[in-house]
Order: structure tokens, then sequence, then C-alpha cells
């Protein structure tokens, strides 16, 4: 039976698990936005029912709560302290935070879609100098005035050690070559065309996504990107019964039809796990 699958002796009663709870420092991260992932369920879909045993190996059965993995450890569950902030973000726990962080990257894009590159750039460039040599020369005539020896007033910032050490370095490495080899591993399925009604999805994507360069630039659809990403899991968290409701309808409708794409279409079918 598949490993996500919560009640395998009841396949009338039997669900798939569609939430994971992981804790690692006292952050609780929640590994599902389904209506962000709504727009990749065609090409998941296929291998979804291809494959089941080994798509999700490592969450845990909604029964038994406890992991597939030996050992008893969620090793893909874990969330790290840089997730637990990103979430935090744009779920909006901290609303000054994530305000001050909003509203800059929105008058950034916004300033991108102004003006050139180069120019943000370097109006950047030329603000941040601004208020630190003014910053400088004012708490230097200070000195000078009150006679005192306090020194350079950013030497507590130049005394901190910025260098980037070769062991992070690699970890980061590492860990972006991961997501490199799956898209390299992506890309070569869908353009060589290893399964068909993949491929023909891709071709549906980008004729759609023509209409839709055809409207808007790339400046614009980062700002429209920006507003759906802090603006989807706030209303996502509040309404998730009935976006889950939905999104449940939209998955079976859509594993229907490839289904039946499948069954018609000659060399379509796919092997058949041992």
């Amino acid at each position: 039976p598949p490993r996500y699958c919560a009640c395998a002796a009841r396949p009338d009663r039997c669900r798939p698990v569609s939430r994971r709870l992981s804790v690692e420092r006292g952050c609780r991260v929640e590994e599902r936005v389904p209506l962000l992932l709504l727009f990749f369920l065609p090409f998941a879909a296929t291998d979804a029912m291809a494959e089941p045993a080994t798509q999700f190996p490592y969450i845990s059965s909604s029964a038994g709560g406890g992991s597939s993995e030996p050992g008893g450890r969620d090793a893909k569950g874990a969330g790290s302290p840089q997730s637990c902030a990103v979430r935090d973000l744009i779920f909006w726990r901290d609303v000054k935070k994530t305000g001050v962080v909003f509203s800059t990257t929105l008058i950034l894009l916004l300033s991108l879609a102004a003006f050139s590159v180069i120019s943000v750039i370097s109006y950047l460039i030329l603000a941040l100098l601004s208020v630190t040599i003014s910053f400088r020369v004012y708490k230097s005539v200070i000195q000078a005035v009150q006679k005192s020896e306090d020194g350079h007033p950013f030497k507590a910032y130049l005394d901190v050690d910025i260098t980037l050490s070769s062991e992070t370095f690699h970890n980061y490495m590492s860990s972006a070559m991961v997501h490199i080899n799956h898209i390299l591993k992506l890309i070569t399925r869908l353009f060589l065309v290893e399964d068909l009604v993949d491929s023909l999805k891709l071709a549906v994507v980008m004729w759609l996504m023509t209409y839709v360069g055809a409207i808007f630039n790339g400046i614009t659809l980062l700002i429209l990107a920006e507003l759906l990403v802090f603006s989807i899991p706030v209303v996502y968290e509040k309404y998730k019964t009935q976006i889950d409701h939905y999104v449940g309808i939209a998955r079976n409708q859509i594993k229907s039809v490839v289904t039946k794409v499948q069954a018609k279409v000659p060399g379509v079918v796919k092997k058949k796990s041992e």
C-alpha cells in the first residue's frame, strides 16, 4: 500500500495525508500551501498515480503519527531557522517586521518598473553614502567641538567579521546543487519527452504564458508575485478548510482527466512499479 495512506486496510475510506507538522527549536512548520501548488498539480498528478510508494517517503501517517524513516526521525520534516523566519514574514507574525520588508521590496520593484536597473542601483548607493558620510562628518564635528576621543562612529561595525568560511560556502553550494540537479533532471525529462502527457502540459502552459507576456512584463509579474506571496498565506490560514475542499475537488478532476488521456493516447502508459 502507499506509504502516505492512512488506512490501507480500508481503501474506501483511504485519504492521502495533506499535512505534516514538524517542530524544531520551537518552530512549528506547516508544510502545505495547496493553492500555491495548484499550478504544478498537472505535472505532479501523473507521477503521484504512477509511483505512489515513492512520492512521499517520509510523511507520517495520520493514524499513527510516526515517521516512515527507520529510526523514527523525519529527515525532511526538520524546519531550519531560515525557513521559520520566512514563514513568520509571509504569515505576518510580526506586523512591523513584515511591513518593513514588504514595503521596501515593493518600493524597489516599483522603482525598477519606472527606472533602469543601473539607475536604481546608483540611486541606492548614493543614498546610502549620503547617510553614512553625513553621519561621519557630523560625529567628527561633534568630537572636535567637545574635544572628545570617541573614535570612529562605525568602529563597532568595522570590527565585525563578515568573512565567509569555506565550510559555510560548501554547505550553501551543496544545498544549491541538490535543487539544481533536480531542475536539470526535470528539464531533461520534459524536453526529451520521457512522458508525452507531461511534455504536452508544458507546451500548453508555455503557450498560455505567451499571452501573459504580451500583457505583463517581468517587473509587473514580480510585483504581482510579491502581493500574492504576502496575501495568499494569510487568506489560506484563515479559510484553509474551504480552500482545501475546493483544491481537493480540482485535484480529483485533474487526475481523472490525466487518466483518461493516458488511456487514449498510445505509448503514454507508464511502467508499473515493481
